[in-house]
């Protein structure tokens, strides 16, 4: 099956052509939704970061308090090596346990840091990147979670520049400031139409 690791920055819209992707018959495994799963009440990642962190970063519920872990994480590149040694193997572990049950006319990994992780390349056969303008994101980012700039620019920092993302993209599907949905929805479409190409299965959008 072909496989397609989908990625972009915070606030580009991955999750929005990711779900473009779902609807038209793709298998979507989304390594952020199976972090929040890990880390919700209950979560399997939970015992070893109350262990590692204490609980100053559990919310009264049991779930990561996501706020104190990223105050913890961005002032200490120590701290955030120590976090990411505990969830990124839980992480891969239960995306490739969907992946090996997956069905649809192709899978999309939709990973936010794939870059950065440097492991995607060889893992999947093409990356697509959605991109957009820095400016356009903090915009986004701000309207959605009410963070500040300087927290945003923070959480971007510590991703892969644009051009880095861009670099390594076989495809890319443009979500600038002036893309409307409709434009969006057709854009995804001629990639969902061309990757079917190659698909052993036949899909219908």
């Amino acid at each position: 099956m072909l496989k397609i690791g989908l990625t972009g920055g915070i606030g580009s819209g991955k999750s929005l052509v990711a779900d473009f992707f779902a609807q038209w018959g793709a298998a979507v495994i989304d390594t952020d939704l199976i972090a929040h799963q890990l880390t919700q009440p209950g979560g399997a990642a939970m015992p070893s970061i109350r262990q590692a962190f204490g609980d100053v970063v559990i919310s009264p519920d049991g779930a990561l308090n996501r706020a104190a872990m990223r105050e913890l994480v961005f002032a200490d590149s120590a701290q955030r090596t120590r976090l990411e040694a505990i969830i990124h193997p839980l992480i891969a572990s239960e995306t490739e346990r969907q992946a090996a049950s997956a069905a649809g006319c192709y899978q999309v990994f939709v990973v936010p840091l794939l870059v950065e992780s440097g492991r995607w390349r060889s893992k999947v056969d093409r990356i697509c990147v959605v991109d957009c303008e820095p400016e356009t994101q903090i915009a986004r980012v701000q309207s959605r979670s009410g963070l500040t700039p300087e927290v945003i620019g923070r959480i971007m920092s510590a991703q892969a520049t644009r051009a880095a993302r861009l670099a390594v993209a076989d495809d890319v599907v443009d979500n600038g400031a002036s893309v409307t949905f409709s434009q969006l929805k057709q854009r995804a479409l001629e990639l969902h139409n061309s990757w079917c190409s190659f698909s052993e299965k036949v899909c219908v959008a």
